[in-house]
């Protein structure tokens, strides 16, 4: 009798390295901490496992995972053929997503949809980049499998996540909650329930819940800087700055061993707490571009690191690094990195060079197509809020007060209210009417 994966699929393995094997993607799917050991160590003991190879190469692409990608792959390539037909095609969409061509596995998985690796590598959350360009494919890809998964814990969270893109919040924190239900460590269904918490405005409960979670059931949790990330943005909406910098100092400091997050999550929250009003003594973000690396900062492996890469080069002032990035992704072969991380490059070196007119323009031309960059709406918020800040800089005080008024009428925010002072000439960040009742929730 063949061996299985945990949801029914064929595995050309030993049973000891199918049950590694297993235990990694059990990992993988909960976002906890040994995901990567268990698929390693199924490949240690099978070397000819194909699976075991796709899975470290779709890691270490993804997740900038140590791994020797290009003998993942050779192995990958060379052991699919002694597999199933499901096996070869899911290698097959592995290797070709890699290279940059997310079709196979889109295709892969119209036949495969309980293939629950890659339909999470599919979705842009926070465990994958995405192979999808716009919101609304990653959402009928979920929508055409959910009958393949029933009442599946794993799933309802990675539903959840999609109905809270969705704006359908009260669907997206009953899946969440009953997704937690079954398994308190699910981490896309804590994801889901956080997105839920901060698109509503309900900051002092969504930290509240997310501080206990971390603290927890989410304690094992691989992206533990993620959730901090998160409950650093109630603290920020709240205004709480002497919060967010505790946040940052016990949980979001680089030399944490953050690896990649350092850059997606620190990266950004130190850019977005250094444009709040009020905000002093911002921690720089040399540590996070010594722990990243020029080399992703300007050649990123997807357009989600690229996004995230071109606010850290403009925080710390490298406009040749801009013009380098917006160069190579002129040359890509992704068009996502031509059409959208290109443009972006240019318009954040407008502003660096100090054309912030200029820039608040050309961030006003993505607004749309950013969408394509991966990631979701409160990840993408940081190029609305550059444009922001932007728009301040280069004195067009009422089209960034229509910003911001738009950005009120979507959630109740501290922080947006002290900026929307600013934009109205009432000073300089100081606390507005009506503060205290929204900081109590």
């Amino acid at each position: 009798m063949p061996c299985r994966d945990r949801y029914g699929y064929a595995l050309t393995t030993s049973p000891e390295a199918a049950a590694a094997y297993d235990r990694g993607l059990g990992d993988l799917l909960r976002l906890r901490h040994g995901a990567a050991a268990g698929i390693a160590a199924a490949v240690a003991i099978d070397p000819t496992f194909a699976l075991g190879h796709a899975a470290l190469a779709l890691l270490g692409h993804e997740m900038c995972l140590e791994v020797d990608l290009g003998a993942r792959m050779r192995d990958a390539a060379l052991h699919a053929a002694r597999g199933t037909e499901r096996e070869r095609s899911h290698v097959h969409a592995v290797l070709a997503h890699v290279r940059g061509d997310s079709r196979p596995l889109l295709r892969h998985l119209e036949d495969h949809p309980r293939d629950a690796l890659l339909l999470s590598s599919a979705v842009p959350t926070i465990a994958f980049a995405g192979a999808t360009e716009v919101p609304e494919e990653a959402w009928a890809l979920v929508e055409r499998a959910a009958p393949a998964y029933g009442e599946d814990w794993w799933f309802a969270g990675l539903l959840g996540f999609v109905r809270q893109e969705q704006r359908r919040y009260d669907d997206a924190m009953d899946l969440a909650c009953r997704s937690l239900a079954v398994e308190p460590a699910a981490g896309h269904a804590a994801h889901a329930r956080a997105h839920a918490h901060y698109e509503t405005g309900d900051h002092a409960a969504g930290l509240a819940w997310m501080d206990g979670w971390i603290a927890e059931e989410g304690r094992t949790t691989d992206g533990a800087s993620h959730f901090s990330w998160h409950a650093a943005l109630h603290e920020l909406s709240l205004g709480d700055l002497d919060a967010v910098r505790r946040r940052h100092a016990g949980q979001l400091r680089p030399e944490l061993g953050l690896g990649c997050r350092a850059l997606v999550d620190t990266g950004s929250l130190l850019f977005r707490w250094a444009l709040t009003p009020g905000a002093t003594d911002v921690p720089g973000l040399d540590a996070v571009v010594a722990v990243t690396g020029h080399d992703v900062l300007e050649r990123p492996a997807t357009p989600f690191l690229a996004l995230h890469a071109a606010v850290v080069l403009l925080a710390v002032g490298d406009g040749a690094g801009l013009d380098r990035l917006a160069r190579r992704s002129d040359a890509h072969d992704h068009p996502v990195h031509r059409e959208v991380v290109a443009p972006l490059a240019r318009a954040l070196r407008m502003l660096a060079d100090g054309r912030a007119s200029e820039a608040a323009d050309a961030l006003a031309r993505l607004a749309g197509p950013s969408r394509r960059l991966g990631g979701s709406d409160a990840q993408r918020e940081v190029l609305e809020e550059t444009r922001i800040a932007a728009l301040l800089r280069g004195g067009r005080l009422e089209e960034a007060g229509r910003l911001l008024d738009e950005r009120l009428d979507r959630r109740p925010s501290v922080r947006d209210r002290r900026w929307r002072a600013v934009a109205s000439g009432q000073g300089d960040g100081v606390a507005v009417d009506g503060e205290r009742d929204l900081a109590e929730g």
